[in-house]
């Protein structure tokens, strides 16, 4: 039998789909007439609403962080300025009309005309011209050129064919107005640029009663930079400025304005992230109703940047400007020409830096402070490296602890080199006490395997070899230094097999001061280097600037790298170092009848560390001409059992005989001032007291 065919269901979901598309069908269509009776019907009274409702919004830079020294006291504050800007509304407001404006403000405020451009000068003679005028500019071009050139390039060849003497017609009130020109189109559309910056009270009074008159014109609170101390450390602490054009994006992508100031250099570029403010941000709405006028200020309050506490103390800061002119003065007589010396002090086991200066007193000029040099300046800086030649020459096993050799005047293809006197057998411990350049250079004449002649497979790598081993000290490279940039010395390259000699002795690849006082620094801490660093801490900003904010980042002790010699190595190295300070045959004790042995110019009841060197050099004087010179350098730490204090000094272009000890002088002082004012302090002294 056959089974019945059940009766198939009715699907119910495509019933249930036209039910849904339906309903979304009719919200669409009343949304639709919603927005057309809104925009038809209503579109014009909502357009006078909004038209009588006007919106403003300026944003006003917050104050930077505060720098603080290492006894907490404020070197770089901030200090209430007023700033008049000028907003373009449009990117599309012509020159005339923005000259214009700039004509108007010339009468109501003093500016500088010193940085006025070229072609701001040239464009603002072509706005004034005529169209006539501007026209001839180009009369004697030939037409069918003329038409293949976009409106740029024209603008452009009109801008050079402006006559030399017009420019040199123009008045010191024209450049005035130039100058404030060239401020306003330096800006962007809707964003104030500043015109100038800490305009006067009386400029500022003047200027407020004529805003009506001066479209886009305004008066912004500003801040800028005061430091307590004068110009110490100056360039150190950095300076800010626009944002340079090659960055805009950059800045642009991390929510800055196009007009902000920003760090530019040293620490204010480095820290820029954590100095920083967060901008002040008044809204301005005015809503017009009838013969009704309502305004309404919201105003969301900024906050200073975060504080930066440095590792510099000011008071051994100025005890060491000081010292560097007080010695090089009292010296002239020892320098062949222009007078200097540069000096920088670092804790060896942690990377601080306490204190830095260079002295400059050049033949007639001023004298003046370059902290700058102590970075970036590199010296040929003779025996002070003879520590590192002594290590490199153990860890490469072509010397040992009891290898003696014989000191002599050596003759080597492109030098001849000789010590002070001939010493005869001397170790380690003697060429360092002694400063015996025959030992070091016996170090590389081992090392290329010297047997009577040299074979360049053999001699050629020793250079880099040497730079290997120097290196791990940071001579010769990046010393990790929390800046945006150092210099790195200059690298001799290779030569012929006599300037091994040479580069052994220091007197061949250049280094700066900041890198040797981090090579002595490793030696005294026993074979570590450290980083060194100015910011020791990043802060929270207070609302009491006397008192310090919470601790947003500590900078910790960095090792860069751990020296490949042994402890052993390193520790012979150090006592041999002492023996330059305290024996009775070292180049820093030598003489007892010497007024200037470091020994007896440390008034401290301690042991301490050094190496003095003389690089021969040549110095270059007034006419041009050069004359044989030395560089005048000391490096050293101490107590040399347990060392709080590195430091290294150079002073270049002194007398080959005669010359006085500046250097030791110097060093004595670097010391002294340092463990005196760990007894007694007397405080730095702020610019605006030095006269009382």
């Amino acid at each position: 039998m056959e089974k019945k065919k059940q009766p198939r269901k009715k699907r119910q979901i495509p019933v249930r789909l036209n039910v849904l598309f339906f309903g979304v069908f009719i919200l669409f269509s009343i949304l639709i007439l919603r927005l057309g009776f809104v925009q038809i019907v209503q579109g014009e009274e909502y357009l006078k609403e909004l038209e009588r409702t006007s919106n403003s919004t300026a944003r006003i830079d917050a104050p930077r962080g505060i720098m603080y020294d290492s006894q907490n006291q404020i070197v770089v504050d901030n200090e209430l300025v007023l700033s008049l800007t000028y907003t373009n509304p449009s990117q599309q407001t012509r020159a005339p009309e923005m000259i214009a404006l700039a004509e108007k403000i010339e009468e109501l405020i003093d500016i500088e005309t010193d940085s006025v451009r070229d072609f701001t000068k040239r464009e603002y003679l072509l706005a004034r011209k005529t169209v006539e005028e501007v026209n001839a500019l180009t009369e004697d071009e030939d037409e069918e050129d003329l038409k293949g050139l976009e409106p740029n390039q024209i603008f452009r060849l009109q801008i050079d064919l402006i006559p030399e003497e017009e420019i040199e017609n123009l008045t010191e009130q024209e450049l005035r107005v130039i100058a404030i020109y060239q401020e306003m189109a330096s800006g962007y559309a809707n964003t104030p640029q500043r015109i100038k910056k800490d305009i006067t009270a009386e400029e500022a009074h003047i200027v407020s009663e004529r805003l009506d008159d001066l479209p886009g014109i305004d008066i912004l609170r500003d801040s800028e930079r005061k430091y307590v101390y004068g110009d110490t450390l100056n360039t150190i602490f950095g300076r800010t400025g626009a944002i340079p054009r090659e960055q805009i994006d950059s800045y642009l992508a991390k929510g800055y304005a196009r007009s902000d100031l920003v760090g530019t250099s040293f620490l204010e570029l480095q820290y820029e992230d954590a100095l920083r403010g967060e901008k002040a941000v008044v809204e301005n709405i005015t809503t017009t109703s009838g013969n009704t006028t309502n305004r309404e200020t919201n105003e969301k309050l900024g906050s200073r940047g975060n504080d930066l506490v440095l590792s510099i103390d000011m008071e051994y800061q100025q005890l060491l400007e000081e010292s560097l002119e007080k010695h090089v003065n009292a010296g002239a007589r020892s320098f062949i020409y222009d007078r200097g010396a540069y000096a920088i002090a670092m804790n060896p086991t942690t990377g601080e830096i306490l204190g830095l200066a260079g002295y400059h007193n050049p033949v007639n000029e001023e004298a003046y402070f370059d902290y700058n040099g102590v970075i970036n300046h590199s010296f040929e800086m003779g025996s002070t490296v003879k520590a590192a030649s002594v290590l490199t020459g153990f860890q490469t096993g072509v010397m040992t602890e009891g290898t003696y050799v014989n000191d002599r005047p050596l003759t080597l293809p492109g030098a001849t080199i000789q010590s002070v006197t001939r010493m005869g057998n001397v170790n380690y411990q003697t060429a360092l006490e002694r400063s015996s350049n025959i030992y070091m250079v016996e170090i590389a004449l081992r090392l290329a395997k010297y047997n009577g002649s040299f074979n360049p497979d053999n001699y050629l790598p020793v250079f880099d070899t040497v730079r290997y081993y120097f290196n791990q000290f940071g001579l010769g490279v990046d010393t990790g230094v929390d800046l945006p940039s150092s210099a790195i010395g200059l690298n001799g390259g290779y030569a012929l097999p006599g300037n091994l000699g040479y580069f052994m002795i220091g007197q061949f690849d250049t280094y700066t001061s900041l890198q040797m006082v981090q090579y002595i620094s490793t030696i005294a801490n026993g074979g570590y280097r450290m980083q060194p660093y100015f910011v020791s801490e990043i802060r929270e900003p207070s609302t009491n600037k006397d008192e310090l904010g919470a601790i947003i980042k500590k900078n910790e002790p960095t090792i860069l790298n751990r020296v490949d010699m042994s402890d052993q190595m390193i520790s012979n190295v150090q006592s041999a170092l002492e023996r330059v300070v305290h024996s009775s045959q070292g180049t820093a004790s030598s003489r007892p009848n010497n007024p200037y042995r470091l020994e007896t110019m440390v008034n401290h009841d301690f042991r301490h560390a050094a190496k003095t060197g003389t690089a021969q050099v040549k110095v270059t004087v007034g006419d041009g001409s050069t004359r044989d010179g030395n560089n005048q350098a000391l490096v050293g730490y101490a107590p040399a059992n347990n060392p709080e204090i590195a430091y290294a000094i150079v002073v270049p272009g002194v007398v080959t005989q005669g010359a006085s000890q500046i250097s030791q002088q110097i060093g004595a002082d670097m010391i002294n001032h340092y463990f005196d004012l760990k007894e007694s302090r007397q405080g730095a002294t702020p610019v605006e007291n030095e006269d009382e």
